[in-house]
Order: C-alpha cells, then sequence, then structure tokens
C-alpha cells in the first residue's frame, strides 16, 4: 500500500490486515499507532504515515497504549524479499546489530555500513541502529510487565549499553519512566516474584503484549500447569486466519524425542522444545489456540485489534531462558517456526485464482508454511532421513544435556562443530563441516539463491532437500516457483503464476494429497526419472529424491479425503516419481 490517501482508508475502516505494514502518527497528541488503533480516528490533515515504528519513535512519537503498535505481527514483505534491504532486516530481528553492531551486520550482508544505512533509511525511515533500538525497547517493556528483575539487570538483558541510554528510551518511547510501565501493568510484578522459576528471567504474570492478567481467567478445561505455567508469558501475534492444527500436526509428526515434544489432545496441544541460543539456551511452550468461542477477550483498553473474529489472533507462549539477552532472538525464531508474518489475504488472492488450489486455499483458510527455530538443526535432520528418532539417537550421543530435564525434554541439539567426527555418517558431517567453518550459513539474512547453490552442491543433499530447506530453514515463501515458459507467457495458473507464495501451494498440494508427501519440485521443471528413491525410502544411487524429513497423516495421499482428489493437471505432479 503506497498511497497515503489509501493508508488513511485503512485507519478510517480499522483495517488489522495492514498491521504491521505501516504505522501512522498524529501530530496533535504525539502518538504513533497500529491501523486498526480502536482510538477515535484523527483528521486526515494530523495525520502522518511511517514504513516502521522506528521511523515513527525516530520523528518524535511515542508509542500508542492502547493498541500497543510495537507489538504488531512483522510484515511478510521481509520474508518475501531477498535484497540487501530485507536481508538487513531479518538480520537485525535476530539480533544481529545488539551482538555485532552495525560493522558486523555490514559485513554478514557484504555491503559497506555507509550503504547499508543508506539503504535502510531510503525503504524504512530509519537506519540499523534505530531498528535495533526500537526491538530493544519492545523487549525492555515485555521484562517490565512480565519479570521481577531489577531495572538495572534488565536494561542490559534487553540489550542497552547504559541504563541512562535505556531509561531514555523507554522514555521517549513509551512516554513514562520504567517504574511506571512496570507499575501499569498492575499485579504483574507480583506475580512474576512468586512463580519465578529456577532459570534466571523466568516468571509469570502479564503477558507480554499487554493483555490482562492469565491468572483472572481462560479456558476451564486447560491443564493446571497451562493455567500458571512458568516462564516469560508472551502472546505472538498473527495477522488473517490461522489453521493451528494443520501446523500443529506437522510439528508433532517431526518431534525428536529429547529435543521437542507435544503434550495434550488435538485442538488443546502444547509444543515444547529446546533452544540452543546465543548467550545460553532456554525452553519454548506454544500453546495450540482455542476455538474462538473459548478465546477469552482481554479487558476494555487492552483489546488488541488483531484479535477480533477472523482479523488475526495471537499464540500463547512462555520462554524460560538461561540469559534473558536471548529473549527477543528466541521470539523470533519461534515467529519463523511458526510462521506468525504471514499475509495470509495476499497469499489467499493470489493462490485462491488458480483452478487446482482455489478450493484448496478455501477449505484451509491461514495454512501456513512452517520455518525452523533452529535452521541448522532442520538441516542435519533433512540429510540425516529417517524417522524422528534416527535423529533423537544423534541427540543422545552428541547433544548438550540439560541440568535437569523437564519432562520429555533432555537435550539441546548437537551443534554442527559437534558432528564433524570420523564416526558420523559422511554426509551428516559433510553438511556439518560446511556450516562449522562458513562455507554454508543458513542464519535469517543469508543470500538464499546463493546457499541454496552451495547445499546442493554437497554430497548427500542435492538441489530438491537443498530447495526444501531454502523453504523452511532460510524461510522463503517463493519456493516451487521456478520462472520458465509459463510466466513468460503471462499463465493465470501453475507454479508461474503461485509466485511469490509457492511454499504456500506446496503445503496445500500436500495436505490434499495431489503431491508425494513432502516432495518438491524438481528445479528447472527436469521431471524425476522412474525410480528414483522417495523421501521415505532413504537414498538410493545418486541424489534423493527429497528431503527426508518424515512425513505423516494428512500428507500422504487420501489421507484428508478418503474419495480421493481430481486427477491433478500437469504441473501439481511435476514432482512425482513414477
Amino acid at each position: 500500500m503506497r498511497d497515503d490517501e489509501a493508508r488513511y482508508e485503512a485507519v478510517t475502516s480499522r483495517d488489522a490486515r495492514f498491521d504491521g505494514e505501516f504505522f501512522f502518527a498524529v501530530v496533535t497528541t504525539g502518538i504513533y499507532c497500529r491501523p486498526s488503533c480502536p482510538a477515535v480516528t484523527p483528521k486526515r490533515v494530523n495525520v502522518r504515515f511511517f514504513p516502521s515504528a522506528a521511523a515513527a519513535q525516530a520523528a518524535g512519537f511515542r508509542a500508542c497504549r492502547r493498541c500497543r503498535p510495537d507489538a504488531v505481527p512483522g510484515s511478510a514483505e521481509w520474508n518475501v524479499r531477498a535484497d540487501l534491504v530485507g536481508r538487513a532486516v531479518r538480520l537485525i530481528g535476530d539480533g544481529v546489530v545488539d551482538r555485532e553492531g552495525v560493522g558486523g551486520l555490514a559485513r554478514r550482508l557484504g555491503y559497506s555500513p555507509r550503504q547499508v544505512q543508506r539503504q535502510l533509511t531510503a525503504e524504512l525511515g530509519a537506519g540499523p541502529v534505530a531498528l535495533a533500538r526500537a526491538r530493544r525497547a519492545h523487549t525492555a517493556r515485555v521484562l517490565l510487565q512480565t519479570t521481577a528483575l531489577p531495572v538495572t539487570e534488565l536494561a542490559f538483558a534487553a540489550g542497552f549499553a547504559s541504563i541512562r541510554q535505556f531509561n531514555d528510551t523507554i522514555r521517549q518511547i513509551y512516554a513514562g519512566t520504567p517504574s511506571e510501565l512496570r507499575a501499569a501493568a498492575g499485579n504483574g510484578g507480583a506475580v512474576a516474584r512468586r512463580t519465578t522459576a529456577a532459570a534466571p528471567g523466568a516468571g509469570a504474570g502479564r503477558p507480554g503484549d499487554g493483555f490482562a492478567d492469565r491468572s483472572a481467567g481462560g479456558s476451564a478445561d486447560r491443564s493446571a500447569d497451562r493455567s500458571a505455567p512458568a516462564g516469560i508469558p508472551l502472546r505472538l501475534a498473527y495477522r488473517g486466519p490461522y489453521a493451528a492444527a494443520e501446523i500443529f500436526d506437522f510439528l508433532q509428526l517431526r518431534a525428536v524425542p529429547g529435543v521437542e515434544e507435544i503434550r495434550g489432545t488435538r485442538g488443546e496441544r502444547t509444543y515444547r522444545r529446546t533452544l540452543r541460543l546465543t548467550h545460553g539456551s532456554g525452553i519454548a511452550e506454544v500453546d495450540e489456540p482455542a476455538g474462538p468461542r473459548r478465546r477469552r477477550r482481554p479487558p476494555a483498553g487492552l483489546v488488541c485489534p488483531a484479535a477480533r473474529g477472523t482479523d488475526g489472533g495471537w499464540l500463547e507462549c512462555r520462554l524460560r531462558l538461561t540469559d534473558l539477552r536471548d529473549l527477543s532472538t528466541a521470539v523470533q525464531r519461534l515467529r519463523r517456526l511458526f510462521d506468525l508474518d504471514a499475509d495470509p489475504y495476499a497469499v489467499a488472492e493470489r493462490l485462491g485464482a488458480d483452478p487446482l488450489l482455489g478450493p484448496l486455499v478455501a477449505e484451509r483458510p491461514g495454512l501456513r508454511s512452517p520455518g525452523a527455530a533452529d535452521p541448522e538443526e532442520l538441516a542435519v535432520r533433512t540429510v540425516l532421513g529417517g524417522p524422528p528418532e534416527h535423529a533423537a539417537a544423534l541427540v543422545r550421543r552428541y547433544g548438550k544435556p540439560l541440568d535437569a530435564a523437564d519432562g520429555g525434554l533432555t537435550h539441546l541439539f548437537p551443534a554442527p562443530g559437534n558432528l564433524t567426527g570420523a564416526e558420523v555418517a559422511e554426509p551428516v558431517r559433510t553438511l556439518c563441516t560446511a556450516l562449522a567453518d562458513g562455507t554454508v550459513t543458513l542464519d535469517a539474512g543469508a543470500d538464499r539463491g546463493a546457499t541454496e547453490r552451495a547445499l546442493a552442491a554437497l554430497p548427500g543433499v542435492g538441489p530438491r532437500a537443498a530447495a526444501y530447506l531454502r523453504m523452511r530453514a532460510l524461510g522463503d515463501p517463493d519456493v516451487g516457483t521456478t520462472p520458465g515458459s509459463d510466466q513468460e507467457q503471462g499463465a493465470t495458473a501453475g507454479p508461474a503464476a503461485w509466485r511469490p507464495w509457492g511454499a504456500y501451494a506446496l503445503h496445500h498440494l500436500w495436505r490434499a494429497g495431489l503431491l508425494p508427501a513432502g516432495e518438491m519440485p524438481i528445479p528447472n521443471g527436469t521431471p524425476i526419472p522412474n525410480g528414483t528413491p522417495r523421501p521415505d525410502e532413504g537414498p538410493g544411487a545418486g541424489e534423493p529424491s527429497g528431503p527426508r524429513e518424515p512425513s505423516g497423516p494428512g500428507e500422504m495421499p487420501g489421507a484428508e479425503d478418503p474419495s480421493g482428489a481430481a486427477e491433478p493437471p500437469t504441473y501439481a505432479t511435476a514432482g512425482r516419481a513414477g
């Protein structure tokens, strides 16, 4: 949305579809908001628009206390774009500027700091320092409202270099002192003090997006440990419809014992996993959202506009971290895993016009393309192949044990450097050597095309597994849509017409059984020879036909529809063996 008048129309209609796509500020109040803010719509003459929260903050506006614009889902544009700005935004979200500075960000991108600053300022209205500062401020607000940490410790945990910088930033962005922000959270601090867990930074209380305290109510049939969880409570916002059952199915079928586990029954599950982070480790818990009739709305004045009706919602999450400096990085990894920054409206508009995919999109609105909480872990699991128990054996032998087991969680997944010994199987050892020495990088800002080519050149990986890793480990939504003659002829159906949402098309085809479970289309449209091994048959002579992570019910042909599906057109079966 480029036109300011169109943006103002979105503000007037409180359209939550554009939350995170842009922000507006009111010059008479000095406040900036998300488009769906429930406050009275300001006059057009008093409104200014900004491409990012950091740009609004740099212009001197403070965050609205009612709509919490700093807590909106990220723009899906940054997942799509593979240019300098898109890569930089993803790296900043992953905490690179906090850890390595602007110079480190520029080195990862292969540009000069001046060029990075210029490009980001031109498109986002703020440079890397301002974008990282906005990220730190949001982390600080979450910690203030959900933990009882002393303010001094909290400032450094959020990534600030000094107490003065912390105080000035909080005062500028939130128009209050840290103590006032904590007091505004009601009894959050007291609750945190009563329920602080053994791991540093663990505490319960007011959810991190500024809503009411969990202890005030909720689903009556949640288990006791869910009603009073340990850890920093967060609400991970998303826009539009969200097919939660499908993404929890996907993760449950691939859960590696010791590193991941699913508790509860379908519709009320909790996904739990360990996280290997920069400064320490952590345990994350994410709840499958209840149906809309059972969801409790926060009190008046604290209603998230994105939670109304089908306009969006959130996943409830709890994080226990050994070092709170990893909070924002852990949150970003979970957002990528659950694909929370996707734009389901744009996906449905593009894929819904396809004669094959249209009915599938209507049947499963909000189907997401899961990413990876740890891209290197996913790469090892994909190359290793077989059921999750194969990866679990690696975990038991090479993974770092937790200080104390937590239910079914016992280890961290081994780092690539621990899997380079001679006793490790050749394909995994070669991959991990490349990851450990930097020949292949799978971070948020990696050049997707170059990384895919480097992966495909490794023995035992090949182009199909590399494409799968590009989709999940690198979060590229434009996979499976290699340009070709269809696109050149202006095709209105088939892979060329799916761009840039090919990954979502693949998930719809997998779920409907129109592509073999987990199979990736052949790069450049090359057909699969008869007899090429299937992903679940293990490696054979030559390159495997696709990623060998296990698949299960719901992705196998006919699993969703016992009566079978109509014969798909040629482009839907381009990656089918035999």
